[in-house]
């Protein structure tokens, strides 16, 4: 049974305080339609700019997560997105009028209330998950990070494991073996710091938004009644002591391993940005943002990898021909040594793929790096555009009275060598119909499953006999 997409049902808004900037901001989730994905809106900026949810957007990590795009950003995401992904949701549209997300009680639980209150509804497409095909380790080991995602089926869980070589936090392990426990074990843990990260925070006026509630702080340290005191004038309280679990504030934790709990908080909130539900088990020790990051963009890479190979048909350069050389020449006036497609393998009205076989005896090579023989990419663009002629004077009756013009060639990029040897294989695929003899393609060009050329073309057909 297939899983099908959601979105909230109605905008709810919740308001609060950015934790570093320490701006009053207002947050509203909005529905949004199928296949819209987590985005951000800057309502407070001219144009409204949107920020996609995407590893790809983020410019920081330092203390949360940031993205940018269009001009403007948005910080601590984090926390905001594993409660769309805890609960489930696919679609979201997030408006924001200042630069960072409320810090609430430094937890996910606020934004899964607010959720939970407002309600999904399912939507027609179904939700396309990406299932984590074999072990995919990243490490830092200057930090002693190790993550690793592994192939599950059925569900999307996750370990975690802190050390942060302290004797009052010590080494903690969290875990959740369903997104389904999300809101009762992971969603109201709150965000945690040392004391000497706070007092350095506080130093370079870094957490404007802080307030002793919306953090735990770990005394990792010895800490005197005047220091004490001088934290509590900081913080506008009466006074701040430390409890004996050696949490600032006499705080009550809300899980024993809340600070573990925490960072699997974090943990599901960056690989939000991978940008697909995702189907694995992820394991980590001593995570944080910029790891969690940089595991997200690795996780990415291999997705559009294998996204881009479901797309490319390997030929088999010894089928029989639509056209061999000869009938070619029948339909384009080119001649050797410029005369570049060898064969036309598939014909169709929307598509057409052509081959070309590179050897040695090419006259390029005479004096195009004759040491080091390779195609000219000039060359590879003008026998992709041959092939695409093929295809655009397919749509006359008497294509031999026709010549193809090339009005324009965009986005052309060369990605490999092609060498004496290689079968260079051209697919272009018409991008809208054609209009008074005006073609827009996209082309590329393919060595087995390598594609080494790509490019956009547009020609014309002009009659010149």
């Amino acid at each position: 049974m297939n899983v099908k997409q959601r979105t909230i049902k109605a905008a709810v808004a919740v308001s609060g305080t950015g934790l570093h900037t320490g701006e009053s901001v207002t947050m509203t989730f909005n529905p949004a339609p199928e296949n819209h994905g987590f985005k951000f809106r800057r309502v407070d900026l001219p144009g409204s700019p949107v920020i996609d949810a995407d590893v790809d957007n983020v410019t920081d990590t330092s203390r949360g997560t940031t993205i940018t795009q269009n001009g403007a950003s948005v910080s601590t995401v984090e926390h905001v997105l594993a409660a769309l992904v805890g609960l489930e949701f696919d679609n979201m549209l997030i408006d924001l009028d200042g630069p960072e997300t409320p810090i609430m009680d430094g937890s996910s639980m606020p934004f899964v209330s607010a959720l939970v209150e407002a309600g999904y509804v399912e939507q027609d497409a179904d939700r396309e998950y990406y299932h984590i095909p074999y072990n995919i380790h990243y490490s830092e080991t200057d930090r002693k990070v190790e993550m690793v995602a592994m192939p599950l089926d059925d569900d999307y869980r996750f370990t975690c494991m802190v050390d942060y070589n302290s004797p009052v936090l010590g080494t903690q392990h969290a875990t959740i073996s369903s997104l389904s426990e999300f809101k009762k074990e992971v969603a109201s843990s709150r965000t945690f710091c040392f004391l000497h990260e706070l007092e350095m925070l506080l130093k370079h006026n870094l957490i404007k938004g802080g307030d002793i509630n919306n953090a735990i702080v770990v005394v990792d340290k010895h800490v005197d009644k005047e220091e004490l005191a001088h934290l509590a004038t900081l913080f506008n309280r009466e006074d701040i002591d430390v409890a004996p679990q050696g949490i600032l504030n006499n705080i009550e934790l809300r899980h024993q391993n809340e600070p573990a709990r925490h960072k699997l908080l974090d943990m599901i909130g960056d690989l939000a940005l991978v940008g697909v539900p995702l189907r694995g088990h992820i394991m980590a020790a001593r995570p944080g943002h910029a790891a969690n990051v940089a595991f997200a963009k690795k996780i990415k890479s291999l997705i559009k990898k294998e996204r881009s190979r479901k797309h490319i048909k390997v030929y088999n350069p010894n089928m029989k021909p639509v056209y061999d050389t000869v009938q070619i020449m029948n339909i384009l006036p080119h001649r050797p040594p410029m005369l570049l497609v060898d064969k036309i393998l598939e014909l169709t009205k929307t598509h057409v793929v052509g081959l070309k076989g590179v050897t040695m005896n090419e006259p390029f090579f005479q004096g195009h790096f004759p040491g080091a023989p390779v195609m000219p990419g000039v060359l590879q663009i003008e026998a992709m555009a041959q092939t695409g002629g093929i295809l655009v004077l397919n749509t006359v009756p008497d294509p031999e009275n026709w010549l193809t013009l090339f009005l324009k060639i965009e986005n052309a990029r060369f990605k490999d060598k092609v060498l004496p040897g290689d079968t260079l294989i051209f697919r272009c695929d018409l991008v809208a119909p054609i209009r008074r003899g005006i073609a827009q393609m996209k082309g590329i060009g393919m060595v087995g499953e390598k594609i080494v050329v790509e490019a956009e073309l547009m020609a014309q057909i002009v009659k010149y006999k």
